[in-house]
């Protein structure tokens, strides 16, 4: 199984608590008016210049285990390499809003207009997320329709970068899922193109193969830890 998917902006609609926890803004009821401001332009110019896409591709353990390997680079022992090796099923996948949208926030950050540019990234940044969510849930009901799912499963995704898999891996994702046919490419340094693009695998197994605990030793390193959440969802 391999498809393109296309999203409607309306079912992509980023969630403005998480974008203004994002800007630091935690004023209850109301955030003030300049802020409200900044983010109905940004949301404004979402709907204008998002054009959400993504890819999803099954692939087997053994052909995600030459994916995962990379360049070598990877660390050691990550959490991922432990997973993948106990799923029921895999997939890979990208995500991208587009080249207008990623244009414009580096239009934005060059005009010197800040506080709009970095509200305009933070809607773009959930609005991507957005679109990885569908492309998960399109995953999973193609799962459920081929008998494929019960009641335990659960999906998680894991990207290039994070988590100990090397951002070096993007090369060999994108050599097996071809993003090039909804307009990503890859630069020499591995970064997608448009900027507010996403990859990476979807595991699908048993909730239990996706516990586990965040004291790798680059977690350390890592300032979000939403891996934490994400597992807790998995409830």
């Amino acid at each position: 199984m391999r498809e393109i998917i296309h999203c409607s902006i309306k079912d992509i609609k980023p969630d403005v608590d998480i974008i203004l926890k994002s800007q630091g803004v935690f004023t209850p009821p109301e955030p003030p008016e300049k802020i409200n401001a900044l983010l109905d332009m940004s949301m404004d110019l979402f709907g204008k210049l998002s054009i959400p896409m993504g890819i999803i591709s099954e692939i087997s353990i053994s052909e995600f285990e030459v994916v995962y390997s990379g360049e070598g680079q990877n660390e050691k022992n990550t959490p991922v390499n432990e997973i993948f090796r106990r799923a029921d099923n895999l997939a890979l996948f990208t995500a991208t809003l587009g080249e207008g949208i990623s244009r414009e926030i580096n239009e934005l950050f060059k005009l010197n207009e800040f506080a709009l540019g970095c509200m305009l990234d933070s809607v773009a940044s959930e609005g991507i997320e957005k679109v990885a969510e569908i492309a998960q849930n399109h995953f999973s009901e193609y799962l459920s329709k081929s008998g494929q799912t019960t009641p335990s499963t659960r999906i998680m995704r894991y990207s290039p970068g994070y988590c100990g898999w090397h951002i070096s891996g993007q090369k060999k994702l994108f050599e097996f899922l071809h993003p090039e046919d909804i307009a990503i490419s890859l630069t020499d340094s591995f970064l997608m193109q448009p900027l507010k693009s996403v990859s990476g695998v979807m595991i699908a197994g048993p909730k239990e193969i996706h516990h586990f605990e965040d004291n790798f030793p680059f977690c350390s390193k890592c300032s979000g830890h939403t891996c934490r959440e994400r597992i807790k969802s998995l409830r």
